[in-house]
């Protein structure tokens, strides 16, 4: 089976290391809340390079995740515009924003989102089975993700059966199984112990670095910045220090 694309499959083509994986060029969200507007996002700029690891900061309700939702493409910006490999995302259709999530954009969450009833290895396997690709290559491809995260030797288990830093070890291998060019974090710590956490913030910086993917991170824990080459800083849905 292969897949067809309008989009997704040009993209990677036309990207060089000069062009930021992913741009945003004022990008605002407003939502209605009864009578009342929340304004999420207030003009935000932000490049992130391949190979980059970069960090989100900020208190609740700054604006972080509503940010990884727009860059994603999960959510749509109310003004503004979001650039992917240098094309603009803003206005592709929902079916072809699916198609670059799947083939493009690794996605982490603070819950690892894994299935339960699968072990480590089929959660892996699960967005390339979806994706249509063959057996043979899903095994590779997961095996090698499991052994870029260190659980090579717990592809059996299932995720009670794994402890919390573990379980987000799967879920970081299954954002790597497609080779992303982007993969965005939402609070990837926030579950896990201090010691936990940090070894998963080496590892993304590890991988970022020897896979050339960036990498954006939402986070509240200040030893995020000891391990990301930058740190935006957000309040009040601003980026504070946008670099020049």
């Amino acid at each position: 089976m292969t897949t067809t694309s309008t989009f997704g499959d040009q993209v990677k083509m036309m990207f060089d290391r000069s062009t930021p994986v992913v741009k945003s060029v004022e990008i605002t969200r407003t939502y209605r809340v009864d009578s009342t507007e929340v304004h999420a996002l207030r003009g935000v700029n932000l490049e992130v390079f391949a190979g980059e690891f970069v960090a989100l900061m900020g208190r609740s309700g700054s604006g972080k995740t509503t940010l990884l939702n727009i860059l994603g493409g999960l959510d749509h910006p109310t003004t503004g515009q979001v650039f992917l490999y240098g094309r603009d995302i803003s206005g592709l259709s929902d079916r072809e924003l699916t198609e670059l999530r799947r083939h493009h954009i690794g996605f982490v969450f603070q819950s690892f989102a894994l299935m339960p009833t699968m072990s480590a290895y089929e959660n892996v396997e699960l967005p390339l089975r979806m994706a249509g690709v063959g057996h043979r290559e899903r095994r590779q491809r997961a095996m090698e993700c499991l052994e870029l995260v260190g659980l090579t030797r717990w592809a059996k288990h299932r995720p009670q059966e794994m402890s919390g830093g573990q379980q987000q070890r799967v879920a970081i291998a299954r954002a790597l199984v497609n080779r992303p060019g982007l993969i965005l974090a939402d609070e990837p710590t926030g579950e896990l112990d201090s010691t936990t956490g940090r070894s998963i913030m080496e590892l993304f910086r590890n991988i970022a670095k020897e896979e050339g993917i960036a990498i954006i991170m939402a986070s509240h824990d200040p030893t995020v910045e000891e391990y990301v080459d930058y740190t935006f800083r957000m309040a009040d849905g601003r980026i504070l220090n946008e670099r020049g």
